[in-house]
């Protein structure tokens, strides 16, 4: 696991910030620049079962993510930060030889960034001169940032001579039933996630990359990602854009990391550590939830929705009982409830770790709320992720009020160790 470098902190317990300069309302600071840390404990109610001992969060805007590492990228079992933008990317180079060049300009470029610093010169001292960083993170430090690297099914086809080399599960999702995809929000050669506590230094980040594949790579959908819709070990619970608790039974332990999660098995050596991501841009019917019962709403869920506790129990992190029976005899938690379907227990002990976030993009053309879920998941098989979602996209009573507009899938490998670059594996 890549370490996690942190530092002095300022705290204050329950402090309250003023302002709503930031994203989602939280807000974050650098007083005094870079290296001044602001920490912000946010008092909440343990809920016991998140894995920290806790009744507080704590945003530390000098909390610095090695890049370089003997195990996986950074931004994957690293505790989801608040914000995320994520972004593909078309290659527009046949050229094997441009491509490692752009992993190994990114490699470096993105170490420099989690650690708080410029790419290069902001303000060049000739007059005529281009910065080579846009400069908008400037003394805002590293805030927790995390830049995950993905590579798509085209890198590893024929045109590139890579074949060979190519992740032993690596393809294109099939088909699903829940698929309403718009061929502009769907598939990629490249993906970046890039992850921080304070929205402006992630979007610096994917800005400042997406400039250095100029020539090589194209843009081709983004996704800016705000309030965490996953939960990591140490964290509490967050919230969708549905108001439910989402990630209550997430991926946290190291075993079923190596279980679900990290490649090892008969591929590529370079390949091994890595993992394959899947994203999906799922569009919520937010007016039409918002003007159901709550009552249906916590059906179609299988939870409640103040506590988030499965309907046969009480606590968030009571394990749910898909067999109990309400006083007239149906069942507490309906079979097509979307916790029933997910559920690793009618899934033949499957999991997939997930680190989504909600996104907003304004209003649609007709004047309603644009807003969903950024889906993201990491598994050791990309068949793990379309077992679970064939399931949930056939009979989830939860399809009345979603769509899947957009999809995509890479393989995202290994950190590079120092000196080295992402994916030089694939090149050698």
């Amino acid at each position: 696991m890549a370490e996690e470098e942190r530092h002095d902190r300022l705290s204050r317990r329950g402090l309250i910030i003023g302002s709503a300069a930031a994203a989602g309302g939280l807000v974050v600071g650098a007083a005094g620049g870079a290296g001044a840390a602001v920490s912000i404990h946010a008092a909440r109610e343990s809920t016991g079962g998140a894995g920290g001992d806790g009744d507080e969060e704590v945003v530390d805007l000098t909390t610095q993510h090695a890049f370089y590492g003997s195990a996986e990228q950074a931004g994957i079992r690293t505790p989801p930060q608040r914000y995320c933008v994520y972004m593909t990317f078309d290659l527009s180079s046949t050229l094997a030889g441009d491509l490692q060049v752009l992993l190994a300009r990114w490699s470096g470029a993105i170490a420099q960034l989690m650690k708080g610093k410029s790419i290069g010169q902001v303000e060049p001292a000739r007059a005529d001169g281009v910065a080579l960083d846009t400069g908008e993170a400037l003394d805002l430090g590293p805030a927790g940032l995390t830049v995950t690297v993905g590579l798509g099914p085209k890198v590893f086809g024929d045109e590139f001579g890579l074949a060979e080399r190519k992740p032993a599960l690596m393809r294109e999702l099939k088909a699903l039933p829940s698929d309403a995809l718009d061929p502009a929000l769907t598939g990629g050669d490249l993906s970046l996630q890039a992850c921080a506590e304070d929205p402006q230094v992630a979007y610096h980040a994917i800005r400042d990359l997406a400039r250095m594949a100029k020539g090589t790579a194209a843009t081709r959908w983004t996704v800016m990602g705000f309030g965490r819709a996953s939960a990591g070990k140490g964290q509490t619970t967050p919230r969708n854009l549905m108001g439910y608790k989402d990630g209550t039974r997430n991926i946290r332990d190291d075993d079923e990391y190596r279980k679900f999660v990290w490649v090892d098995d008969d591929g590529p050596a370079w390949t091994q550590g890595g993992t394959y991501q899947v994203v999906r841009k799922i569009q919520m019917n937010i007016e039409n939830w918002d003007a159901d019962r709550v009552s249906d709403q916590n059906r179609v869920i299988g939870r409640d929705k103040s506590e988030g506790a499965p309907l046969s129990g009480t606590k968030e992190f009571d394990t749910p009982d898909f067999t109990a029976t309400a006083s007239d005899g149906s069942p507490k938690i309906a079979p097509t409830a979307h916790i029933a379907l997910a559920a690793h227990e009618n899934n033949g002990g499957l999991k997939i770790l997930r680190r989504s976030y909600n996104y907003t993009d304004g209003l649609n053309q007709y004047g309603l709320l644009d807003a969903g879920l950024l889906f993201l998941s990491y598994q050791n098989d990309p068949a793990h992720f379309e077992t679970l979602q064939a399931r949930l996209g056939a009979s989830d009573l939860l399809n009345e009020y979603i769509s899947h507009i957009g999809s995509a899938i890479f393989f995202v490998p290994p950190a590079p160790r120092e000196g080295h670059y992402l994916a030089e594996g694939l090149f050698a």
